[in-house]
């Protein structure tokens, strides 16, 4: 089978297209068929050694669609099934996505109920799980505001689609202006510029979803309803800190944070009744092949087209 591995840290030429002995499924494991994946900007700073715990060589990619191609020995799962994974170490402690084939095991497979193509199937599981993870941790309800800060990514993006299927009425920020009707095709309501991390708005919304991160935390809670909840899921700053935070600042209101390291399969069940239902999909900015992922890097690091980054593999 084909597979891209990295001996060692460094720019897109250190992926390598090498050709690997097929996996073998073990009592625990299961063997899949990768058909596609997302390329993420994580997996690029990943590549160029930004990742400490990341051990090479290694074969990066945390997400994957496909099938079962050989079930574990005590595996619920059968052959042909079509499954999705994501995290549970997936491309960091063991190798992931940039193959053909992986070795999973069978407690981070998820069967998806979804009968379009791989290359749509690809955007979900990193972007719209993340999103539907944030969204049920505000714990709004349908006539609710949402504001979800970061619109132009992709999991931004899956947000808005997610949240207006769930009957809430949802704005969402860029830092571009030139993208707020961008966002506004995308189907939020309302779109707000985001200057130096300050909303150019007045308005109070009873969540947000913050993936700037720390540097525009306070802005985020202070522009929060009484009983209001702030969710951070993402650090487009790059500060883990947050710098001069008063606790004080969140009387009446409140602040977490939602992390997809924790995969469970009935909030997996219930995305993909959302998006079945709804037929929710955002755009896909580029389609590579595998034997291209060098392109890919290159393609995610530099380009300002809205949508996720699939790699086909079939």
């Amino acid at each position: 089978m084909r597979a891209i591995v990295i001996n060692e840290p460094g720019n897109v030429e250190v992926m390598k297209l090498v050709d690997r002995p097929m996996p073998k499924a073990t009592e625990h494991q299961s063997v899949i068929r990768i058909h596609a994946f997302g390329v993420h900007r994580y997996e690029v700073l990943t590549r160029a050694g930004g990742s400490p715990s990341v051990k090479f060589p290694r074969v990066i990619g945390v997400e994957a669609v496909g099938e079962v191609a050989e079930a574990a020995a005590d595996s619920k799962l059968t052959v042909g099934q079509k499954v999705m994974t994501m995290m549970g170490g997936f491309g960091r402690e063991v190798d992931g996505s940039y193959q053909e084939y992986a070795l999973v095991d069978d407690d981070h497979l998820y069967p998806v109920d979804y009968d379009g193509d791989w290359i749509t199937l690809a955007e979900y599981p990193e972007n719209f799980y993340t999103a539907i993870g944030a969204i049920k941790s505000l714990g709004l309800h349908a006539g609710q505001t949402l504001l979800v800060r970061g619109g132009t990514t992709a999991v931004g993006l899956a947000a808005v689609k997610l949240a207006k299927a769930m009957g809430l009425t949802v704005a969402a920020t860029s830092r571009r202006e030139t993208m707020l009707p961008e966002i506004a095709a995308n189907g939020a309501d309302s779109a707000v510029l985001d200057v130096d991390n300050q909303l150019d708005t007045e308005a109070s919304y009873d969540g947000i979803i913050d993936m700037v991160g720390t540097v525009s935390m306070a802005d985020s809670i202070a522009h929060l309803n009484q009983d209001g909840v702030v969710c951070v899921i993402g650090l487009l700053a790059g500060e883990w800190v947050a710098k001069e935070f008063s606790p004080f600042s969140l009387a009446g209101k409140f602040l977490t944070c939602f992390d997809s390291t924790e995969v469970k399969q009935d909030l997996v069940d219930e995305m993909f009744r959302l998006i079945n239902d709804h037929h929710l999909e955002i755009p896909i900015a580029k389609v590579f092949k595998l034997d291209q992922i060098q392109a890919a890097h290159e393609y995610v690091m530099a380009s300002r087209e809205l949508g996720q980054v699939i790699v086909d593999n079939d």
